[in-house]
């Protein structure tokens, strides 16, 4: 069963594969500004809402059917290419447009004889993604 997706990283859970995603944070924040006036106090103003942040774990193990290192080049390939790429949890997709991979930190807990990656865990942190073409389409 799929239980999400990230661009074309799946998350599921079948009898032969398991990567699923877990520790989800989902973050935001409003932008304001304070202008300072002489001998009166300072005066704050709202001037908008900044990118939403979002951060997870991926686990991916050798052992549940998934290829670790292939999952782990998509990932620095979304990060470094700057790609901006749907996020789809269950089965409602988050945030207003897309999401970018701003970091990743890989923990590589086990090895097989020869040193390849049996089992990791993933850590990406995400910011969404909002182009003017989706902003001006995006209502509240």
């Amino acid at each position: 069963m799929v239980v999400g997706c990230l661009g074309d990283i799946g998350f599921h859970v079948s009898a032969d594969v398991v990567e699923v995603i877990n520790n989800i944070t989902w973050s935001g924040k409003a932008r304001y500004s304070t202008h300072q006036r002489h001998l009166r106090n300072a005066l704050t103003e709202f001037t908008g809402i900044e990118p939403d942040e979002m951060s997870f774990d991926i686990t991916l193990s050798a052992y549940l059917g998934v290829d670790p290192l292939a999952e782990m080049v998509k990932i620095w390939t979304y990060e470094r290419d700057g790609e901006a790429v749907p996020l789809v949890i269950g089965e409602r997709p988050y945030g207003k447009y897309r999401w970018s991979i701003v970091s990743h930190k890989i923990k590589m807990q086990y090895t097989d004889k020869y040193g390849n990656v049996t089992h990791a865990v993933v850590s990406v942190s995400l910011q969404e993604y909002l182009n003017a073409d989706a902003a001006k389409n995006w209502v509240r």
